[in-house]
């Protein structure tokens, strides 16, 4: 017997001593994580619009609450009862009810979330036996509902679950950090024990490209046009024409992040899609000079109605008698015929190509969730009407971004550049890195380019957007009208560029299913005015200097 006691002696202690050991610390460790604080989102000049703030939950051990009392108080103060009373205050709840909540058996009762620092030291000091805390990170939105439909929110857990939280979800996410200490029976850290342990790091904070003052003007110039009109939505996008940066990006009926109801579906900016009408009229005259088949000038009689090589009848807005137009003409008074007779001239592949290279039926590539590309159909397979309805912005579908594009590519000398959300990112050890885009493409000549951009001025002078005017500053833009799917009706636009002289910025304006009128010009025209204006302003851009010279729209 004493010579295997010996033998397992010399096993445990010599041979085995060091596993042995090694497990009996293990079992002695106590392991807990520290949490990451969440990356800030911020605007355009280092604003908050979104960060995690220290918050706590209480919990009681009911049990050992049970046998709480106040020393020395006679007669006895304790209990549920007693600890209602003294909480309840704190916690603005109802002591009777709050009672209820701590009478149990529970070692672990959730008492209430949400719990700001200075409540937890107030609850701390009354010293009531069985009271727990645990420190969580709660994400909070400063603005409100401004650019909640960008923003999205995170779920219970702290993770992502809409807008730029969800896809940026990854970056904004730190690391936790994680304590081991050496502890005895009842849990307590041995002194002098073991004990190690790695510090949380920080989520990257991610600065935006949106400037917050902007935004909100935007967002409350379509709300309000939205009620005065009776649409079913709306939508606001400003966007820098030779950076690609998106300064506002508004959606009427935006979600508060810090309780989202309602509209849950993000932006529909970049997710709904409509046909673009009039305002896609901008690629075909584009394309036409392009290729040489006409110039601003290039006289034509416009009728009411025509009639193409195979017997397909368009119609022009209005009824009028036959117009003499020239190009510039044709687009300043929007005619669907002149553009179809200019258009024709045109391949069906050429057709398809500009339309593809200034960006439909291909997603932007912007950083949020579910965005559409739109609706573009090879031309082998558009039938005897769509291939002359396209050239007016019908029998194609696109987003309210897909369609600003256009416009900002016409104004960067018919360059076409990414359009993006995210400035940069800064880490936690305060490294700041630059977004990258996608390389910028050359759609047209910068010479044709400039040519449009001066027909689209005769649009906002001379034809039917005089009512996105802004004083002080050259304007070139077009109006628009075309179905939309989702909400299904008709879209209003206008979509334009200022200082047309020295272009900035683009603007686009879109109303799904106006009730008051469905003319871009008289609903969307005047939002534009006012946006605009605020976003010059905002910028400090300086008004135009030299007056336009514009070519003539009659002949």
């Amino acid at each position: 017997m004493l010579t295997v006691f010996a033998g397992r002696l010399v096993y445990v202690q010599g041979i085995n001593g060091e596993a042995v050991a090694q497990e009996a610390l293990q079992q002695r460790l106590g392991r807990d994580s520290t949490l990451a604080v969440r990356g800030q989102i911020t605007d355009a000049k280092g604003d908050v619009l979104a960060r995690s703030v220290e918050r706590y939950t209480l919990a009681v051990n009911q049990v050992e609450l049970a046998e709480w009392s106040v020393r020395g108080s006679e007669p006895r103060i304790g209990g549920p009862s007693g600890a209602a009373a003294k909480l309840a205050p704190l916690l603005e709840m109802n002591a009777a009810e709050l009672g209820a909540l701590l009478t149990g058996e529970s070692t672990w009762k959730v008492v209430k979330k949400g719990l700001l620092p200075e409540q937890m030291r107030a609850i701390k000091k009354l010293s009531i036996g069985g009271v727990q805390f645990e420190r969580v990170l709660s994400r909070v939105y400063p603005n409100g509902s401004v650019a909640g439909n960008l923003l999205g929110w995170v779920n219970a857990e702290g993770v992502g679950a809409q807008g730029l939280e969800s896809m940026l979800d990854n970056q904004l996410t730190g690391s936790p950090g994680t304590f081991v200490w050496e502890r005895g029976k009842g849990g307590q850290a041995i002194p002098g024990g073991y004990e190690e342990s790695t510090d949380a790091v920080e989520g990257d904070t991610v600065q935006l490209t949106i400037h917050s003052d902007l935004q909100w003007k935007a967002e409350e110039a379509i709300n309000a046009q939205v009620a005065a009109t009776g649409a079913d939505g709306g939508a606001v996008i400003v966007m820098d024409v030779v950076t690609g940066e998106i300064l506002a990006l508004a959606d009427s009926g935006s979600v508060d992040p810090n309780a989202p109801t309602g509209d849950l579906n993000g932006s529909r900016a970049i997710s709904d899609v409509f046909e673009p009408g009039s305002t896609a009229k901008v690629i075909t005259m584009a394309a036409a000079l392009e290729n040489g088949v006409v110039d601003p000038l290039t006289q034509f009689e416009v009728p009411y109605l025509y009639t193409t090589e195979n017997n397909q009848t368009f119609k022009d807005s209005h009824e009028h008698a036959g117009q003499r137009l020239t190009t510039t003409g044709v687009l300043a008074q929007s005619s669907n015929t002149g553009t179809v007779m200019i258009g024709e001239k045109l391949p069906l592949a050429v057709r398809h190509d500009y339309l593809s290279r200034f960006g439909f039926g291909a997603k932007t590539g912007i950083e949020l969730p579910q965005e559409s590309r739109g609706i573009l159909h090879p031309w082998e397979e558009w039938d005897g009407r769509t291939k002359h309805a396209v050239l007016f912005g019908q029998g194609v579908s696109v987003t309210a971004l897909q369609a600003t594009q256009v416009f900002a590519t016409i104004a960067n000398d018919g360059v076409r550049v990414q359009p993006h959300l995210i400035k940069g990112w800064t880490s936690a050890d305060g490294q700041y890195t630059a977004s990258t885009q996608a390389a910028p493409t050359q759609v047209v000549s910068k010479v044709t380019a400039d040519t449009v951009l001066s027909m689209l001025e005769s649009v906002v002078d001379d034809g039917t957007g005089g009512g996105a005017a802004v004083p002080g500053y050259r304007v070139a833009g077009k109006t628009g009208t075309a179905q939309s799917f989702n909400p299904k009706g008709i879209s209003a636009s206008f979509i334009g560029v200022a200082p047309a002289d020295e272009p900035r910025i683009a603007v686009s304006v879109v109303l799904h299913n106006p009730r008051t009128s469905e003319w871009g010009g008289t609903v969307a025209a005047p939002v534009f005015s006012a946006v605009t204006r605020d976003a010059l302003l905002e910028l400090g851009v300086p008004p135009s200097g030299a007056v336009a010279t514009l070519y003539p729209t009659t002949w």
